[in-house]
């Protein structure tokens, strides 16, 4: 589920009613990174936009902050496939561990 955001929370006709403090920043941040690693449902989704991300401005830099390194991260990652021989070696030695 896409929802759309607020640009910045400080853009002309921002919600001038917005929280400036979050009294469950930890609790937000867990949510924020569900939401944007797709591992959120739609119910969540939906529930903390409606009660965070439309009225809450640390929830919003939160996100927008979240967002910007995880497109940072996506862009500079390289996929590089794992030799056969080093998979099998990580096998065994978890095998030997149980």
């Amino acid at each position: 589920m896409q929802t759309s955001l607020p640009s910045s929370p400080n853009s002309p006709g921002a919600n001038p009613q917005m929280k400036q403090e979050c009294a469950h920043s930890a609790d937000c941040l867990k949510m924020i990174q569900l939401i944007l690693d797709g591992e959120a449902t739609e119910d969540q989704v939906k529930s903390f936009y409606q009660v965070n991300l439309e009225s809450c401005r640390p929830c919003i830099e939160m996100y927008h902050l979240e967002k910007e390194i995880k497109d940072l991260l996506h862009g500079k990652m390289e996929k590089k496939c794992c030799p056969g021989d080093i998979i099998e070696s990580i096998k065994a030695k978890i095998v030997s561990f149980s």
